[in-house]
């Protein structure tokens, strides 16, 4: 490979290619568990457009697979480094390039972070809706390469609904501009749409005209606490037959609780088994609060009137519930969805799965869009873990995706596919849908260069 990145530094600069073995090793991965460990034989980063398009082009002359990264936040294995590979950093891509407050668009490189984007947005009353847990850190082409969702989903979806426009480098290291800059347009097929949660298997995003939303000038937080998460799952139903839109829906089980307050010294777990944690934005807000409170308190729910520091400690602590762990072989989070009129069946089976099977979990949620993350994990002491639990865990992890598949659900809600879930995908998508996702891949892909091994 010392040809490859020879004219990789040739051609960006020494600056921008790195063979550092401890970097190879930190940019390898993402945050999922990992099934194949391999070493990139280089990690590039990007300063331009023009730089993604040189790394293309010696990669597509040189036969070499091009693992294109963001942040490394994911949890599916979608950055994941393979064999033959380099990693292409996008996180030096990180300017905004246009701001507009009347047309309520942003233009953006792929590296621009979520939060600076909302916290330039702000400024004029806008802020970018998609809201992803890891917003401080994941950057907008990461989330555009999963289709991310995050907290605000219940009333502001997720990515895609709101990316109108994308400058994509193809396979063979040409640029083309998929979308428009308006709200609405049907012309031609949606490309667009098409590369929004692709995983960057179809082309590397390189730019991304997003659409904002006007900032709340009224926020209202509601904590309902319940003796158990399947009354609260329940209250998430009651809240959508009074039919109140609220901005965020988040469910946290009671070993949620116990661990948030363990690690933050809170007393959550203290006032009840299950958390449901509402918001309400917008002029109505408060209206809508008073709605959910007593929806909530005739649910059986206690319910508390929030200051504003509390609320913003508890929407803060949701963020953090995935705890300080890293998703392992040991510990496997999950990223499933169901009909939200399903979401108390599924709340049931997963803890009977676990029950059944010997394994510890925990569950959160964005319920306003039926999103469960549950978290499953056996003890282990150093290294060393028991066959049988092992054997147990992997059993209760497919049974939970079957059990969300007979409900309707989905294999992933959010996080997409990645590397870790191509064993579930044919349990979800029949081989005629696989096999024309194949050829979507190989007409933009042909040589298959670019993330191969992931998404399908």
């Amino acid at each position: 490979m010392g040809s490859l990145v020879e004219e990789l530094v040739g051609a960006l600069g020494s600056g921008q290619v790195s063979t550092e073995e401890d970097l190879l090793a930190r940019y390898a991965v993402d945050q999922a568990p990992i099934l194949d460990f391999q070493l990139p034989e280089a990690v590039v980063f990007a300063g331009s457009v023009a730089d993604v398009q040189a790394v293309v082009r010696l990669c597509a002359a040189l036969n070499v697979a091009v693992v294109a990264r963001g942040a490394g936040t994911g949890v599916s294995g979608g950055a994941h480094a393979s064999r033959n590979c380099i990693v292409l950093s996008l996180e030096r891509m990180n300017r905004i390039l246009d701001l507009n407050p009347d047309d309520e668009t942003a233009v953006v490189e792929p590296g621009v972070v979520n939060a600076a984007l909302n916290e330039a947005a702000a400024v004029y009353g806008l802020m970018y809706a998609p809201d992803p847990a890891s917003f401080r850190s994941s950057t907008i082409g990461g989330n555009v390469a999963t289709n991310a969702g995050g907290l605000r989903c219940a009333k502001y979806g997720v990515t895609r609904d709101s990316v109108l426009a994308l400058d994509v480098v193809l396979a063979d290291g040409s640029l083309i501009h998929t979308g428009h800059q308006t709200f609405k347009g049907v012309a031609g097929y949606d490309l667009t749409g098409l590369f929004v949660g692709s995983e960057g298997t179809l082309g590397i995003v390189v730019g991304a005209t997003v659409r904002l939303k006007y900032l709340p000038r009224d926020v209202h937080t509601i904590a309902a606490f319940y003796p158990d998460f399947r009354q609260a799952a329940a209250g998430v139903l009651a809240v959508g037959r009074a039919r109140v839109q609220p901005a965020i829906m988040e469910l946290l089980d009671g070993g949620t609780l116990a661990q948030l307050d363990d690690l933050h010294g809170s007393d959550l777990g203290s006032r009840g088994r299950s958390l449901l944690l509402i918001q309400t934005d917008g002029f109505g807000a408060a209206a809508e609060a008073d709605v959910v409170r007593s929806v909530l308190a005739a649910g059986g729910a206690t319910v508390s009137t929030e200051s504003t520091a509390e609320a913003e400690q508890l929407v803060e602590l949701r963020r953090n519930s995935r705890g300080v762990e890293v998703d392992d072989e040991y510990r496997v989070g999950e990223d499933v969805a169901v009909p939200r009129s399903r979401l108390v069946d599924y709340v049931a089976a997963l803890e009977d799965l676990a029950a059944t099977h010997g394994v510890s979990l925990k569950v959160v949620a964005h319920a306003g869009d039926g999103n469960l993350h549950p978290t499953f994990w056996i003890d282990r002491q150093d290294s060393a873990v028991d066959a049988d639990a092992m054997a147990r865990l992997n059993f209760a992890l497919d049974a939970s995706i079957e059990a969300a598949l007979e409900m309707g659900g989905t294999i992933t809600g959010e996080h997409g596919i990645g590397q870790y879930k191509l064993r579930w995908l044919g349990l979800e998508q029949a081989e005629p849908v696989r096999e024309l996702q194949r050829r979507i891949k190989e007409l933009f892909d042909p040589a298959g260069i670019l993330n191969p091994g992931k998404a399908i």
